[in-house]
């Protein structure tokens, strides 16, 4: 191309069905999901092209490094342009090469350069595609990140008093019971691995009652004939898949919240079962309970001293993977006990353990 020729703009066929022009669009949208240097940008760069009709069309980053997908532009012409537009961040044409900047929640992202002269409104639209699928992924990001955030919060949660608790009767046990104080300590060794080790997104519902009686295993310990505990799984809903660490929690929170603060004995209960095509688990306790205003504050992360943290966060995580129409449900008032119900889908695409 000679430098400073001007390409007509070239419209898509004007027969092109809307649902494929939709459907275009959508497959560039999702392969900018990554940013513009994911692996799949070179091909969103091509469909964009192919979708608005350009010569040729080209993508890139603050770094200047440039996508390009179809006829070159002169080396100059497109060098200036993307200078001048990253450093202006305003519409910029010259040497028959368009561009305009592509911000991201009001920040600068990069630019979108084309070939010709096409209508404003048309490299508008080009643009907007481009900007819409940048700010959907950083959206979906910064959720991945809040989960993973959470996750750890969750795993940050182990009661100091509890472990100091527990590895106290374990002391206290090795002299007497040494064979009793090496399954404990075996239990402990099990319970702060699934509690803090690195594990997958999800796992299932098995691995997560196996934590959960580990765990009762060690407080059972601790307070001795104070806590009665009752486990039951219906078999089919162990291979359930579930989000990592939504179970032990709930009993912890049963615990310290429940029983120890009564006088006398108190009874943990968790079962699981299948209902249709839901899996429900429930862990109730007949300790203080609570005022059911206090509970749904909890759970609404109202509680602004941290009470209630892994009740509130297990319910953002179920809601964020299954929907608004799963999650907790809390049954409680002051002197009844408490019963805490998850409810999710046996079978959920994209749910794997």
């Amino acid at each position: 191309m000679t430098e400073g020729a001007r390409l007509p703009w070239r419209p898509a066929p004007a027969g092109t069905a809307t649902a494929s022009v939709l459907a275009a669009a959508r497959k560039a949208s999702d392969e900018l999901m990554d940013g513009l240097t994911g692996v799949r940008a070179r091909r969103a760069t091509h469909g964009l092209r192919r979708l608005f009709g350009f010569a040729g069309l080209g993508l890139t980053d603050l770094s200047g490094s440039l996508l390009w997908s179809g006829r070159p532009g002169a080396d100059e012409a497109v060098a200036q342009v993307l200078d001048e537009v990253l450093h202006s961040e305003e519409p910029v044409s010259a040497g028959g090469v368009a561009a305009v900047p592509l911000h991201v929640h009001d920040e600068l992202a990069g630019a979108l350069l084309v070939l010709g002269d096409p209508p404003g409104g048309v490299l508008r639209q080009a643009a907007d595609v481009v900007v819409q699928a940048l700010e959907r992924g950083r959206l979906e990001a910064s959720a991945d990140q809040a989960a993973q955030a959470e996750l750890r919060a969750l795993r940050a949660e182990m009661s100091p008093h509890f472990v100091y608790n527990a590895l106290t009767v374990i002391a206290s046990l090795v002299r007497d019971e040494p064979d009793r104080a090496r399954d404990l300590m075996l239990d402990f060794a099990d319970y702060t691995r699934y509690s803090l080790a690195r594990h997958g997104e999800y796992t299932v519902v098995a691995e997560e009652f196996r934590a959960v009686e580990t765990y009762l295993a060690l407080q059972r310990a601790v307070l001795g004939e104070r806590l009665r505990v009752q486990v039951r799984v219906a078999p089919e809903v162990l291979a359930v898949a579930v989000p990592y660490l939504v179970l032990e929690p709930l009993v912890e929170n049963a615990i310290r919240h429940g029983i120890e603060p009564r006088s006398g004995a108190g009874l943990v209960q968790v079962h699981g079962q299948a209902e249709g095509n839901d899996c429900v688990i429930s862990v109730e306790d007949d300790g203080v309970g609570m005022d059911p205003a206090l509970a749904a504050d909890i759970l609404a992360g109202r509680v602004a001293d941290g009470a209630g943290l892994g009740l509130a966060n297990v319910d953002k995580r179920l809601r964020n993977v299954y929907g608004a129409w799963y999650g907790l449900t809390v049954e409680t008032g002051l002197a009844v006990g408490t019963r805490v119900i998850v409810r999710v889908p046996r079978f959920q695409p994209g749910v794997l353990p």
